[in-house]
């Protein structure tokens, strides 16, 4: 038995704010009721649970709820009678059917990725709170047009679906800034071309000697290697299940489009026979001089990255960094991919303020849009650009320009039509960078 599960029934756990069960659970552990006045956290994913106590509830102070990994076939009603529920997870389940009474109005994050949703209820509209939406990897067709109400949703994730076209009202939401669309019918067609107009060569696996793990993300694992007798690059090999932000493939057809660029971190080859028929890219090797801006976002941030407490630096070097995303982030609209991810935590950078964008697991292709929708959708990326350059310029330890800063603001205003494109920015950081 789960040495938490002993201590919980014992009583040692009086006062928890926060309790993690993964230990084959069948029923809920009615003992979790006696930390009814302090539980906040309460993670039950990996079991084999397919029902909760219909007063769930009771747990009045329960903000976040994790079920991901059991087996249920339907979000329980009991879900949405807990009235201070801010975060809920229920991913890779048996999910068909989201009830309307299974929402409540208090979400901020919800996770359904990896079920089996065809549709989702108009009480959705209702979460009005709702800023994280993860959605990758079920049935739907369509978004209840209730959605066209949540203002302040700003990271949804909807790969991996059965969209044939998308939601007009979608590039209109005036926060939204991190949308992942890829492995969806409209988005394939687009996805194969992108394939096969690139000329990527092909190495053998054979060739490679695998050397240390560098990372490890939901889509695949990267290690450093050497080609052939000496060269140094790097491996990332595909894990092949759906992930929160859609279709390992998808990934490989937006790496691989995006072709070279000096501050992208892209793909220069295709693995072919690999002995488990493991999909996988050869990337450049990136310098050891750079490392990661931020880390991911956290249960309290939800959508903004979490940096470290002594990330500050001079506004040259915040300018630098931004002027070579911006130019990575360019070359990939010209080229109609939308990145998805755009944020802290892809980005690496030198000492000298050096940018490099990478993880393209979010990216998908707009080649099936009309030009007026995907320059509505790069309106979206803006956002997110806005996003980052804020981030970098609050942590600057000397004055920016205020052209930058009138930028930034610009890039974040709620129409996004209005919003500015990167044809701007990067001229517009260029001059910054060169006084």
């Amino acid at each position: 038995m789960d040495d938490t599960l002993a201590q919980l029934r014992a009583g040692r756990l009086a006062g928890a704010t926060r309790i993690d069960l993964s230990c084959g659970l069948t029923e809920f552990p009615r003992e979790v009721f006696d930390l009814a006045d302090s539980l906040e956290v309460l993670n039950l994913s990996g079991n084999a649970l397919d029902t909760l106590p219909d007063d769930l509830h009771r747990l009045h102070r329960l903000r976040v709820l994790f079920c991901s990994d059991n087996r249920f076939t339907e979000l329980p009603e009991a879900v949405g009678r807990c009235r201070s529920l801010d975060i809920v997870g229920f991913k890779a389940n048996r999910i068909r059917s989201v009830p309307a009474a299974a929402l409540p109005p208090s979400l901020r994050w919800l996770i359904l990725t990896d079920n089996r949703i065809e549709e989702l209820p108009d009480a959705l509209g209702a979460c009005t709170r709702m800023q994280k939406l993860m959605l990758a990897g079920n049935l739907l067709r369509a978004l209840p047009p209730s959605m066209a109400g949540l203002e302040r949703l700003e990271l949804l994730r909807i790969s991996a679906n059965r969209f044939e076209t998308l939601p007009e009202w979608l590039p209109t939401l005036p926060r939204l800034s991190w949308l992942a669309c890829a492995g969806n019918p409209f988005d394939t067609q687009a996805e194969d071309a992108a394939i096969a107009a690139q000329s990527v060569p092909h190495v053998d696996w054979h060739e490679l000697t695998l050397g240390r793990k560098l990372g490890e993300g939901a889509s695949g694992v990267i290690h450093q290697a050497t080609l052939g007798a000496s060269q140094q690059v790097a491996v990332k090999l595909f894990k092949g299940a759906v992930t929160s932000d859609g279709w390992p493939h998808s990934e490989m057809a937006a790496c691989i489009g995006a072709g070279a660029h000096p501050t992208l971190i892209a793909a220069q080859s295709r693995i072919d026979g690999h002995p488990q028929g493991t999909e996988g890219l050869v990337m450049g090797l990136v310098d050891p001089r750079f490392s990661t801006l931020a880390g991911p976002p956290s249960l309290a941030s939800c959508t903004r990255d979490v940096y470290a407490d002594e990330a500050r630096w001079p506004a040259a070097i915040a300018l630098r960094i931004a002027r070579d995303i911006a130019s990575a982030m360019q070359h990939l609209h010209a080229r109609g991919i939308l990145h998805g991810d755009l944020y802290a935590h892809n980005i690496l950078r030198s000492p000298e303020g050096e940018g490099r964008l990478g993880d393209f697991g979010a990216a998908w292709m707009t080649g099936s849009l009309g030009e007026a929708q995907a320059r509505a959708f790069q309106a979206l990326e803006i956002r997110a650009f806005g996003c980052l350059l804020e981030e970098l310029l609050e942590r600057c330890t000397d004055a920016v320009p205020a052209s930058v800063s009138a930028f930034k603001d610009r890039c974040l205003q709620p129409v996004p039509a209005a919003r500015p494109s990167l044809a701007e920015a990067l001229p517009l950081l260029r001059q910054a960078t060169a006084r």
